[in-house]
């Protein structure tokens, strides 16, 4: 099994790896460029955006060609039909954040891409049938139930990692360090989920591909399409894999606390319409500005991060909780 999921995640991370290169000149070409213009702006050179299309490539590639191929990624209880909506999820966010990254969009404008695509991925019948109780028992879902739970699980991740990318590496790091953790959860012989495991494989190796060239110092973003398609998959990957939500919780622990924190403030200041007004006060900004350089910053999310994720491998639902 580690074999097979070791070849097409380097399969995945290759695509991706050459598909940056092309989607970094075609970005330079057609103006899909992040110009260091504002304050808040961190880096000092003009950077190519767009860079989440290579990652929708790779991931969009490997999972059309196993879904043609085999039955690995349909053996368990999702379907082809599941993967359908992913994918044309993930591409609406690609189309939305295309024309946010040319022409910068207002913010009730660049909504609409995530809600649609989060629309799609639930009438695809990607749903939470349970959730354990961390005080104890099961609690079931009905249909209804479950869309509104997706729905808003969808977009907390989306946004949370929109609201991280904003260091070099830093959301694309984070998420990586997410569908590793889905990955052993799925591998452990309690929640044995082959297909999960698998597709996590291929998300980690699509990741790491773009990665290698959004590192710091990045010579391409994500841009507004990727940074809300990395959440997407890892969102995607904790509802598909049994309604995993403390895995993802807990790697984005940091980071939604300070989401919350951002929104609570900025909301203070400027009501709900100041919400989606980028600033520099998120932690990693802070951090930054006490002096840690990008590369210190990124890497004590990544710590961060794999520390609460490895948790979830051996504590219980009520010790996640805590």
């Amino acid at each position: 099994m580690m074999i097979i999921l070791l070849i097409w995640a380097i399969i995945a991370f290759s695509i991706s790896f050459f598909a940056t290169v092309f989607v970094k000149h075609f970005a330079f070409r057609k103006a899909f460029i992040d110009r260091p213009s504002q304050a808040r702006k961190i880096h000092t050179r003009t950077t190519a955006r767009l860079g989440g299309l290579a990652i929708y490539i790779a991931f969009a590639v490997v999972l059309i060609v196993l879904l043609l191929t085999s039955s690995q990624l349909t053996d368990g209880k999702i379907t082809s039909f599941h993967y359908i909506g992913l994918l044309i999820g993930g591409l609406i966010l690609m189309v939305g954040g295309a024309l946010d990254d040319r022409f910068d969009l207002p913010p009730r404008l660049s909504f609409i891409s995530p809600v649609l695509a989060v629309l799609i991925l639930i009438g695809s019948g990607i749903e939470v049938e349970k959730l354990t109780n961390p005080f104890g028992g099961i609690i079931y879902l009905t249909s209804f139930q479950s869309d509104i739970l997706v729905f808003v699980w969808m977009m907390i991740v989306m946004y949370t990692t929109k609201f991280l990318d904003g260091l070099d590496g830093l959301a694309t790091s984070v998420s990586t360090i997410g569908a590793f953790m889905v990955m052993l959860l799925s591998l452990t012989a309690a929640y044995f989920q082959p297909d999960v495991a698998l597709l996590s494989a291929v998300s980690i190796g699509a990741f790491l591909g773009f990665l290698f060239w959004n590192f710091h110092p990045a010579s391409i973003f994500l841009g507004e399409g990727g940074s809300t398609f990395v959440g997407f998959i890892l969102g995607t990957l904790a509802v598909i894999s049994g309604g995993k939500l403390a895995t993802a919780l807990l790697v984005l622990g940091i980071p939604i606390f300070d989401v919350i924190w951002v929104v609570a403030r900025r909301c203070k200041t400027g009501g709900i319409r100041n919400i989606f007004h980028g600033d520099r006060k998120h932690l990693h900004h802070r951090l930054l500005d006490l002096g840690l350089g990008q590369k210190r910053v990124v890497f004590i999310y990544i710590f961060i991060a794999s520390a609460f994720g490895v948790s979830t491998l051996f504590l219980q639902s009520r010790q996640k909780l805590v």
